[in-house]
């Protein structure tokens, strides 16, 4: 068994314009789980961030974050939240979005590269460690989905197609429901749940006496 998560990061950038973009995503995750879990993100200025603080059933104390600070400097308010409760990368949840992935992809992971992903680096560089968990919310690549003109910089800073939010959402929800496992290290039930998608039921067929008037 993993350890519990005492430290669950949403990237984004700060600020009404950018609330709605697609880099935005792993905020908006943070914010769909404080919202389900009943807590208050609060501002806290010493760690340039707005946090909540939470209890998991098996009594380990978490805190929600999301960083104030712009996304390429996201690794500050970061480390300096572990640093503070003393929390170790295995112990951390960031949540971010994905060009990788298609709109309604979700995937967990421990560890890796940023793959270019600006706030993932410098979370890296000043922790010093990469071996933190990542939930990463597939928003797709403009090359993928009709858009092949759009430089990703600027992609990344639009919102998503209405069809795309829906599915991005739907794939937070699914994210948000594997919280209790992830909160106290049940990562391995958390995956198998959270990468398998459940199977439509098959269509019903009437049968030949149905729709017959008696």
């Amino acid at each position: 068994m993993a350890l519990p998560l005492r430290l669950i990061v949403g990237l984004g950038n700060p600020g009404r314009q950018y609330a709605s973009t697609r880099h935005n995503a792993g905020a908006w995750f943070i914010e769909r789980l404080a919202s389900a879990l009943g807590l208050t993100l609060q501002a806290e200025t010493r760690f340039q961030s707005l946090v909540a603080r939470g209890r998991a059933a098996d009594g380990t104390d978490f805190r929600l974050a999301l960083p104030r600070s712009y996304m390429n400097e996201s690794g500050q308010p970061v480390a300096a939240l572990a640093r503070f409760y003393r929390i170790s990368p295995p112990e951390m949840l960031v949540a971010h979005d994905e060009l990788d992935l298609k709109p309604g992809s979700v995937k967990l992971k421990l560890g890796g590269g940023s793959a270019g992903h600006n706030g993932l680096k410098d979370v890296v560089a000043q922790l010093g460690d990469g071996g933190f968990w990542r939930l990463r919310l597939g928003i797709g690549h403009p090359r993928e989905i009709e858009l092949s003109e759009q430089e990703v910089v600027d992609y990344v800073l639009h919102p998503p197609r209405t069809e795309d939010k829906a599915l991005i959402d739907e794939a937070i929800g699914r994210a948000v429901a594997i919280w209790p496992h992830l909160s106290t290290g049940e990562v391995e039930r958390a995956m198998l749940e959270l990468h398998t998608r459940p199977q439509a039921p098959p269509p019903q067929h009437p049968s030949p006496d149905e729709g017959r008037k008696s």
